[in-house]
């Protein structure tokens, strides 16, 4: 199946999110027609011929059969149970060189677990962490780990750094990432156990340019580039911020809506609110991202509409084209090659 001569395309598992596979198809066509990214869809056959003939699209993207799907309910032995799932015929189309990465809605806990077994972490990475942007100016600040390791340890959150300083590097253009810790004081000895080992390897960390602590209350003042934490913490501060945008902007519509002086504010700052509402829609940014594979993988929200995975496939194929899969590897043997001088 390997194309010759143009873009390898990312493998999209339709059958993985909510409101799969009829959102997930008609993102996989966006994706290809109106930001010009290959697609090629893993799934059911048949049902998958159906919904591209909805967008008259049958001859536009290519089908890869898989037999089995993972339920949204169903978590990391899902993956041991389903060899043929998917999300695993998605990850091995990476691993042969089929495809450049892969894009999935489905069950986080079966995304990283078959990632980890179909893909394999990377030499030297102990665990994968799951990168999310959350929304600060100028740019992104890039939150780690978002829900791959509950239980890490504080080795592994130095680790987690060094994944989100390529990843920013790469991916933002941040110039020396500033890297600092999540936990409950801005003090170093502030923390559980794990928070204050982890403190004190990252100050003694080359390559890192550690800042200290940062609070909860820090996430969205840009005060890091980089934030790092356990996954337990980290999707937990993720869910909290998602909750607390929504709400916010929720009640800000309705506040603007009360009145005809409001009504008339609200037009006279309409760009500034449009611009707004697309920096904290989580649809137009594409989902988070799998460090510390071999291969590249981004993880959709389950919800995700059309126009959310079309943004994932856009996000997973510039993933791939930048190279962010080499630069966590140099950045890891390098980390690595300076711990054993040490």
């Amino acid at each position: 199946m390997q194309p010759t001569g143009r873009t390898l395309p990312v493998a999209l598992d339709a059958m993985g999110g909510d409101h799969a596979p009829g959102e997930i198809v008609a993102g996989a066509v966006r994706a290809v027609r109106e930001r010009g990214v290959p697609v090629v869809l893993v799934g059911h056959p048949r049902v998958l011929h159906q919904e591209l003939a909805g967008h008259d699209a049958v001859t536009e993207i290519p089908i890869v059969r898989a037999e089995e799907a993972l339920a949204m309910n169903e978590g990391a032995l899902a993956s041991l149970r389903r060899p043929r799932s998917s999300i695993a015929v998605a990850c091995h189309l990476v691993r042969r060189g089929d495809a450049c990465a892969v894009v999935s809605a489905g069950s986080t806990a079966g995304v990283v677990a078959t990632g980890r077994l179909r893909l394999r972490a990377q030499q030297g990475v102990v665990r994968p962490a799951i990168a999310v942007g959350l929304p600060t100016l100028p740019q992104p600040t890039v939150l780690l780990d978002a829900g791959a390791t509950a239980d890490a340890k504080p080795e592994m959150l130095v680790q987690f750094a060094h994944l989100g300083v390529a990843y920013a590097e790469a991916v933002l253009a941040t110039r020396r990432p500033r890297v600092g810790l999540l936990t409950i004081g801005a003090e170093a000895e502030k923390g559980n156990k794990l928070a204050k080992r982890a403190h004190e390897l990252l100050v003694a960390t080359p390559g890192i340019d550690f800042v200290g602590n940062v609070e909860g209350h820090d996430l969205l003042t840009g005060k890091a580039d980089v934030v790092v934490t356990d996954g337990f913490t980290g999707n937990v501060a993720l869910k909290t911020v998602e909750g607390t945008v929504r709400y916010t902007f929720d009640q800000f519509r309705e506040a603007i809506a009360d009145s005809r002086l409001a009504r008339l504010g609200g037009m006279l700052q309409r760009a500034r609110l449009r611009e707004l509402a697309g920096r904290l829609d989580p649809e137009a940014h594409g989902g988070a991202v799998l460090l510390g594979l071999n291969g590249t993988v981004v993880i959709a929200h389950g919800s995700s509409r059309a126009r959310g995975v079309a943004a994932a496939c856009e996000l997973a194929a510039r993933l791939s084209a930048q190279g962010v899969v080499a630069r966590i590897g140099e950045r890891i043997a390098a980390g690595n090659r300076s711990h054993r001088r040490r």
